[in-house]
């Protein structure tokens, strides 16, 4: 991009001149390179908008019989024209919630540990693994899921039952916990357990985003914490994690937007019932992402137009999480420093 600054009169007996104007002119290369990240930047809003219309058309046929009851009746039966989301979008947002939880501790103490403490050397290595576990197909977590760590989440289930099943998010109907003999089996296929899963698959985004905020903390307002004789927990506490605040409220999001679309894991671990239940320990439960992937092959007609329906509801809240947590990101410290 060639630069051409326009002449200016001389500053004649003091008196002072405006700054003087300066225009650019983008050479080929540089009109090229607008030119596609518009084209890229318009062909994302065509495709979202695209998805969006094609649901809202085919789901509105459901939606139009359905009304708002679409969102409170818990029952999926379309042929009967007695359906709803009610329970199942309770169990994504469940799934999901979980899965935060769990995820939120370990990918913030994982991406201080890379940003701020590790050498050069265990940095990369633990950046290249970060980087890895996002590549790793979900079925993969899946199949870990069913036939490895559910054996060994039952006794944390059961621990969890026994000890805080007076909350009655953590009551598990049918349980025995004061005898040791009883079976574990009303605590597997449950949203914790794929919650669990979920988690883990969620950790690499919101470890990216963190590590990538904490990164960015000012030089200077390390060093003057260190010069004020902070130790380096206290440097971390004073400077790093209110820069980073809106990268880890965005990435906090943006794993809670991962985790609510989340299908296989939640097909091939969870037991599927098609009402609420807010007892995250005990067997049952459902998401719309795996309703759909489950029954989308056996229907027909209007049954297909509900499930649209309810991908569209999917769509939309996903939609309105992920630009919800980019909005804080560009807002932070973090993020408008990354943007200049």
């Amino acid at each position: 991009m060639t630069v051409l600054e326009e002449p200016t009169a001389e500053v004649e007996h003091g008196e002072s001149v405006a700054p003087r104007p300066v225009r650019s002119v983008p050479v080929p290369g540089d009109r090229a390179f607008l030119g596609l990240s518009r084209a890229g930047g318009t062909a994302v809003l065509v495709v979202f908008s695209a998805i969006g219309l094609f649901l809202a058309i085919r789901g509105a046929q459901a939606i139009a019989e359905a009304k708002l009851s679409f969102f409170t009746t818990q029952a999926w039966e379309p042929d009967t024209h007695h359906f709803g989301i009610a329970g199942v979008l309770t169990g994504t947002v469940l799934i999901a919630l979980v899965a935060v939880t769990i995820s939120l501790p370990i990918a913030l103490g994982l991406s201080l540990f890379i940003s701020e403490i590790a050498p050069a050397k265990i940095r990369r290595t633990l950046i290249s693994m970060v980087d890895l576990m996002a590549a790793v197909p979900s079925v993969v977590y899946g199949l870990w899921g069913l036939f490895f760590l559910q054996g060994h989440a039952l006794s944390v289930s059961r621990w969890i039952s026994t000890w805080f099943g007076w909350i009655p998010i953590f009551h598990v109907a049918g349980a025995q916990p004061t005898n040791p003999l009883a079976s574990a089996s009303v605590y597997s296929a449950s949203t914790f357990i794929v919650g669990l899963v979920v988690s883990l698959m969620v950790i690499p985004i919101q470890c990216s985003i963190m590590r990538e905020s904490f990164s960015q903390a000012p030089a200077g307002e390390r060093e003057g914490a260190y010069a004020l004789g902070a130790t380096r927990w206290g440097m971390i506490r004073s400077v790093v994690l209110p820069f980073g605040r809106g990268g880890i409220i965005g990435g906090t999001m943006l794993g809670l937007g991962r985790a609510l679309g989340e299908t296989i894991a939640v097909i091939l671990i969870i037991s599927p019932i098609y009402r609420i239940n807010l007892h995250i320990l005990g067997s049952g439960g459902q998401s719309v992402s795996a309703l759909i992937a489950l029954l989308q092959g056996d229907s027909s007609g209007f049954g297909i137009s509900a499930l649209m329906a309810a991908g569209l509801t999917l769509f939309a809240l996903t939609l309105v999480v992920n630009l919800t947590a980019s909005a804080i990101v560009a807002r932070s410290r973090s993020g408008a420093e990354s943007e200049v």
